[in-house]
């Protein structure tokens, strides 16, 4: 007979766990990174461009960008990780090589908050996603950095984990007298399992950030709206479902902030 107690490893995990420690394999991860790069690339210019992407070296956007005929300057923590490669994964395998890009990518060392030794206006757009801006504490002066290095009428694509996730953080550690001045907190800041700490945002805080920087909010949404168990109960019905979900939440009209963990912002430059 089976024990009446489940060991722990085939507990299914919460889904502040499973953001707090993704599983890039899994089939919920896989559908979120296909849209995260269906909306970088819906987001590019249309017109070859000089753009700067502060997201991180494992954010598949810079290759897509690349490959589009953008000029790419990438941000990256450290001098090691410019060597580092990794490769694509496609349902487990190393995907084949791509075509040699269009576009050049620059490789620099530096911090965001910090992008002093950027020249003003320099670039057509910036990328911040990768929640890169909430690992960012002191947001406003990251977000002014990205306004000054923004030409006029220049765009930025950002992502930033939302009060939603925040919260269920919160919980999960039984934060409760945090959580319960989570939702009118002017700022939250979350401790996470692994010792570190976000800023979270509402929808309205993060126009409001925006704004305090000289930027005009285009639009705000969450990055996903379909759940993670609908996500992986479709696609254990049909693994053939991926492209229509993308699809699916391309198409979504919800932008109420509170149904998405992450959310997603486009803004520009007035000029």
């Amino acid at each position: 007979m089976r024990p009446s107690s489940t060991p722990a490893s085939d507990r299914p995990r919460s889904p502040a766990a499973q953001f707090a420690t993704p599983d890039r394999l899994s089939d919920y991860w896989r559908f979120y990174w296909a849209v995260a790069e269906a909306q970088i690339a819906r987001w590019l210019p249309e017109a070859p461009s000089r753009l700067l992407d502060l997201s991180s070296p494992d954010y598949q956007g810079t290759p897509r960008a690349v490959a589009a005929g953008h000029d790419v300057v990438a941000l990256l923590p450290s001098a090691d990780l410019a060597v580092r490669r990794p490769l694509r994964l496609v349902n487990g395998r190393a995907a084949v090589p791509r075509p040699a890009p269009r576009g050049r990518l620059r490789q620099i060392v530096g911090d965001a908050a910090f992008l002093r030794f950027l020249a003003p206006g320099s670039f057509d757009g910036v990328i911040a996603d990768n929640r890169v801006l909430s690992r960012q504490l002191a947001t406003e002066e990251a977000v002014a950095e990205i306004a000054r290095v923004l030409r006029p009428g220049g765009r930025v694509l950002l992502c930033v984990d939302s009060v939603v996730l925040g919260m269920a953080l919160l919980a999960e550690q039984d934060c409760w007298p945090e959580l319960s001045h989570a939702p009118s907190a002017d700022v939250l800041l979350v401790p996470w399992p692994d010792g570190s700490i976000t800023r979270c945002f509402t929808a309205e805080q993060l126009a409001d950030t925006l704004a305090e920087a000289g930027l005009e909010l285009e639009w705000v949404k969450p990055r996903t709206v379909l759940s993670a168990s609908t996500v992986e109960m479709m696609l254990a019905r049909d693994p053939r479902s991926m492209n229509r979900l993308v699809e699916m939440e391309l198409r979504a009209t919800e932008s109420d902030d509170y149904v998405g963990v992450h959310l997603l912002a486009g803004a520009r430059k007035p000029g």
